[in-house]
């Protein structure tokens, strides 16, 4: 996309760094892979989370670690384990909707507490070391959290916003707000990247045509649903590949099918294929029916 910014965005549950690798490797178009959001569970990062993040896992990946906090003291300690890992790259979650973690203030609840808002922005700004990112909703509730939560990140380098338009009371339901998308892209200093609802390239297309201070979108369940939207593989071959990888690594690393067919059932849920296929796929309860349903799956594909 000559130099547009395209970042694939976090999904707990999907785009783990196997996914991440798999896309990278047969499907890519990325520019950075940013990683379902690290968090504290019980006064520590969550070991699973911070595994994901390992060098190891994440070799040869450009990817984005992102942490959730609700104040400074929860991101200070995020950022000194990412900062552990050998990472100097972080983005702030201020976009999650979900309610376990907008009632405590953290994702788009923390629009609704500027103080704690400022108080993470200070210390961005003791690590000289690092960049930061922030990804972002209109507000909790209303646009005007947004607006007063874009001003206090102007005060902070950042290298962009990403902004989706939509409040977290939305979910993802509902329409977007474009109108209140302008007014808080207008109030940033910082280049902006828009993220939301883009299911093809033409709509790529048209963010890239707009200019401004639009720096790149940032595309989650329109990849899920084609990986091979933005690279030139064969879309059958693309998906065969990238399921083989992981399926690979459930089969080595977790126990029993229930657990691999758990993870792999997350590979095939937005999967844009025929409806009677994804069914046959998703409602496997063994591998061996699983993997028929998979190879009648790609079959239908050639």
């Amino acid at each position: 996309m000559n130099g547009f910014y395209i970042a694939f965005a976090p999904l707990q549950g999907y785009t783990d760094s196997v996914y991440r690798r798999a896309h990278c490797i047969h499907a890519g178009g990325v520019t950075e892979y940013y990683t379902p959001f690290i968090h504290l569970e019980g006064g520590s990062p969550r070991r699973k989370d911070m595994r994901d993040i390992a060098a190891d896992e994440c070799k040869g990946v450009p990817t984005v670690p992102q942490v959730i906090a609700k104040d400074r003291d929860e991101f200070a300690q995020l950022c000194d384990a990412v900062e552990e890992k050998g990472w100097k790259r972080l983005d702030l979650n201020m976009g999650c909707p979900f309610p376990m973690q907008t009632k405590s203030g953290r994702g788009s609840g923390l629009t609704q507490h500027p103080d704690r808002l400022k108080g993470i922005v200070r210390e961005m700004g003791h690590r000289s070391e690092m960049t930061f990112s922030v990804k972002m909703r209109l507000g909790q509730e209303n646009a005007d959290e947004g607006l007063e939560a874009i001003r206090i990140i102007n005060d902070i380098p950042l290298t962009h916003v990403v902004l989706h338009p939509r409040l977290g009371r939305q979910m993802y339901k509902g329409m977007v707000d474009m109108e209140a998308f302008e007014r808080l892209c207008n109030a940033c200093q910082h280049p902006i990247v828009y993220n939301g609802d883009i299911t093809d390239t033409e709509e790529i297309e048209r963010w890239r045509l707009r200019g401004g201070n639009i720096k790149g979108v940032m595309i989650g369940r329109g990849l899920l649903a084609q990986p091979w939207m933005l690279g030139g593989g064969e879309p059958t071959e693309v998906l065969r590949l990238m399921h083989d990888e992981v399926y690979h690594h459930a089969t080595l690393n977790l126990c029993g099918e229930s657990q691999i067919l758990s993870r792999l059932h997350a590979f095939w849920e937005y999967i844009a294929i025929g409806h009677k296929e994804h069914k046959a796929v998703m409602k496997a309860t063994t591998l061996r029916r699983y993997d028929e349903a998979v190879a009648k799956a790609l079959a239908r594909g050639n």
